[in-house]
């Protein structure tokens, strides 16, 4: 029913434009319509080609970036792992107040070794005073 009030084509309606694309499909030699296939199927291959590796780009930056997220997150913990232990020792050796314990903590604090000095300054008699 719908054939009667609706005609269906394939092709173009329009009378001459059927006539011009049977006039160009006949007027072009076979080399060309032949290479002009090649080249569509050329064409197919390398999309198919680059949707594959633009596909397994993908899943190795997702891959890549989960590692990526793993390796901080560890890193994190042992950063306030580490912090935490060294305010657990700085509390404890804050509360530790004795009397005369204060210079041998000052000397703790302070940096008397020579060869990590930068100065080249001798410090070996204040050493001896601290200490």
């Amino acid at each position: 029913m719908n054939g009667e009030y609706y005609q269906e084509s394939n092709g173009p309606t329009d009378s001459y434009a059927a006539i011009s694309q049977v006039d160009r499909l006949q007027s072009e030699p076979e080399s060309i319509r032949k290479w002009r296939e090649e080249q569509m199927e050329r064409l197919e291959a390398l999309d198919a080609n680059s949707r594959k590796q633009e596909a397994e780009w993908k899943e190795k930056a997702i891959k890549e970036l989960e590692e990526w997220y793993a390796r901080q997150d560890e890193q994190l913990q042992k950063t306030k792992a580490n912090n935490r232990a060294a305010e657990e020792a700085f509390v404890n050796d804050i509360d530790e107040s004795s009397p005369g314990t204060e210079w041998e903590r000052v000397a703790r604090l302070c940096d008397f070794n020579p060869k990590s000095s930068k100065q080249a300054k001798d410090v070996s008699r204040m050493r001896s005073v601290l200490t």
